[in-house]
């Protein structure tokens, strides 16, 4: 069927049918479908959560620890390492272009993002705090639970307290 034309490849293994409407999110789609084990994360999920400035040139996967390593040529990826529950808390699955896509939701996104703030930048972190103060309810008892889980609480306090 590629080779006639009625199938064009996406990434590879994944497919889809010429006429059909372009995908959305073809990278979180590709990544869903090659690497089912994984969850998008940090800057990744901020962004689809439409809570930061930050363009994510390559998608942000978190993978449980001892997980075989995905062999993608495309999208490009970043591989997070995490720990048992860490890995599974606050797991959230969204429907996109007819696929599952799993992604951290917003709370636990954060205290990813100050568990991981000397690879991605401290600054990124506040700025997400920020944009979801101003467009949703905070949920302070999640983002506590979370922070809890991540082991940052001393660290995201001071700047939770100073933004909210």
């Amino acid at each position: 069927m590629r080779d006639v034309g009625t199938l064009e490849a996406v990434s590879r293994g994944v497919f889809r049918l010429v006429g059909s409407e372009p995908l959305g999110n073809p990278d979180l789609v590709t990544i869903a479908t090659r690497v089912p084990n994984g969850v998008i994360c940090l800057i990744s999920a901020l962004a689809f959560h439409q809570i930061t400035t930050q363009i994510p040139h390559e998608v942000h996967v978190a993978l449980k620890r001892g997980a075989e390593l995905p062999r993608l040529e495309y999208p490009p990826i970043k591989i997070y390492w995490f720990k048992d529950h860490a890995f599974t808390a606050g797991v959230d699955t969204h429907k996109l272009d007819g696929v599952d896509i799993r992604i951290y939701s917003p709370e636990k996104t954060f205290a990813d993002c100050f568990k991981f703030r000397n690879k991605i930048g401290l600054d990124t972190a506040v700025e997400a705090v920020r944009f979801y103060r101003e467009r949703r309810s905070v949920n302070v008892e999640a983002l506590m639970r979370y922070a809890s889980i991540c082991r940052v609480e001393k660290v995201m306090r001071p700047y939770l307290e100073a933004i909210l």
